[in-house]
């Protein structure tokens, strides 16, 4: 029972992780280059920085994961936050890089995986709590990431969940369906509908 419940918590933290990805690339799809690269403010981070900084971190996590501590020795964290030189596409190639390793390396893990310790800076985390971390971070800035594309786009924003006004028609539509499927993907699919 024990390893079936690890399985299943594997298997939903790789969907997790999909689908918080896929939400942040449909909120950065919808900005221009010069919002992309654009700080709100002196203390702000442009939402490329943000982008450049999951990659950075997620390469860094996820490399020999089980094998050597996940600050890399050639992590530059500081250079994540710095795009002066960086396009649009050499900062998507640093996070799409990131998630690549990291499914790789969740797609490898077993059960028995899920009861050993790693290290993160010198410091002992099981492998869930590893996980557990990760996932947290990745969503807290995905979180930025649609916030700052919501705020650029204002008017001409595209919901990436369920539209104002519409929960009693997103859950009565909702209840028709046979197939509810994944709740990002289904809100999705309900937006589009309402669009038309």
């Amino acid at each position: 029972m024990e390893k079936q419940i690890l399985e299943i918590y594997l298997s939903e933290t790789i969907e997790s992780f999909h689908s918080y990805k896929k939400l942040a690339e449909r909120a950065i799809d919808q900005v221009s280059d010069e919002e992309f690269f654009r700080l709100i403010d002196a203390e702000s981070n442009s939402l490329a920085m943000i982008c450049k900084h999951i990659g950075g971190n997620l390469r860094s996590r996820w490399t020999d994961f089980l094998t050597s501590d996940g600050e890399k020795a050639d992590r530059n964290r500081d250079a994540e936050f710095v795009t002066e030189d960086d396009t649009r596409a050499s900062v998507m190639e640093i996070w799409e890089n990131g998630f690549q390793i990291l499914f790789g390396t969740l797609e490898s893990l077993t059960a028995d995986d899920l009861r050993k310790t790693v290290q993160i800076r010198g410091e002992d985390f099981t492998v869930v709590k590893a996980i557990n971390r990760a996932a947290m971070h990745t969503a807290s800035h995905i979180g930025q990431i649609q916030l700052l594309a919501k705020h650029f786009r204002s008017s001409h924003w595209e919901t990436l969940s369920i539209p104002k006004s519409k929960s009693a028609e997103f859950n009565d539509w909702l209840n028709n369906k046979e197939d509810k499927g994944n709740y990002l993907e289904t809100a999705r699919k309900f937006t589009e509908k309402n669009l038309k």
